[in-house]
């Protein structure tokens, strides 16, 4: 099944999602607030990552016709390399839900001592990332290379600042800039911070922050070399490249929207 959408209905479907997603999100943080019903967290993530994944990553693509059998066609080309990239995905996949076993394992249903207010914030930032990264790409397969310029560019600070709050602030790799940030975020001073000799919470979560935080970092690599490749004109007719970097940028996202209640909702703080 091909989908074939108009260029205003493609952008308008992707600002819907978004508003879904940041309802959905702030439910889920209300939830945990509340009556903490892991229950309901797990449907409200499982939820979320579908519509991510078929709305954002357009996992759709993969039925899309491949004109032929002519293997030197750009059409082949791309059905074969959307499979390939699927594929790696799909294992990628096993090793974060293998440190979800590992989560649960150690905790249960607790949580580490994280700053709850600082875990939604860094959230919806990746979340918004994720909303301008399909804009973007959007824009460019409707030839405004402009378009999607500008909103990688607004793709790459947040997914900076969201990095830079995980290693920076949660890691407190800068302790003075930690501190003071937490402190924002209503954090008192006499908190223990948490390290990774923190037993198991501090295990789990330096452990899945770690891995997810590197496959932030090759994702921004992988946008900053398609925005430059963008900017040659390198993809005004041959766009899968983009497509690529933008499922890969919505599958780093997919993976926080398990890791963020996993470790900052669901159940009591971790003794």
């Amino acid at each position: 099944m091909i989908h074939k959408q108009e260029k205003s209905s493609m952008l308008g479907q992707g600002v819907f999602i978004f508003v879904y997603l940041a309802v959905m999100t702030a439910i889920e943080f209300g939830i945990a607030l509340t009556f903490n019903s892991t229950t309901l967290l797990v449907v409200i993530a499982l939820v979320k990552a579908v519509l991510v994944v078929y709305y954002y990553m357009h996992i759709y693509e993969l039925n899309a016709e491949d004109h032929g059998a002519d293997e030197n066609s750009y059409e082949y080309k791309t059905a074969t390399n959307r499979i390939g990239l699927w594929l790696f995905l799909i294992s990628d996949s096993f090793v974060f839900g293998g440190l979800m076993v590992m989560r649960i394992n150690l905790l249960g249903l607790t949580h580490p001592h994280l700053n709850q207010n600082l875990g939604l914030f860094v959230t919806a930032i990746l979340l918004i990332s994720s909303f301008f990264m399909n804009r973007g790409e959007t824009l460019m397969k409707n030839g405004d290379r402009k378009g999607f310029i500008t909103n990688t560019m607004i793709t790459l600070v947040l997914g900076l600042f969201f990095f830079l709050g995980v290693v920076v602030v949660e890691w407190r790799g800068i302790p003075a800039v930690a501190e003071f940030v937490l402190g924002l975020f209503g954090e008192h001073g006499d908190v223990v911070p948490l390290t990774p000799s923190s037993g198991a919470p501090g295990a789990a979560f330096f452990m899945m922050t770690g891995m997810h935080a590197f496959h932030v970092l090759t994702g921004l690599i992988f946008l900053v070399i398609v925005m430059n490749n963008a900017k040659k004109g390198l993809y005004d007719e041959k766009h899968y490249p983009i497509e690529a970097a933008a499922v890969y940028w919505h599958f780093v996202d997919v993976v926080w929207i398990f890791f963020y209640p996993a470790l900052y909702l669901v159940g009591t703080i971790a003794k």
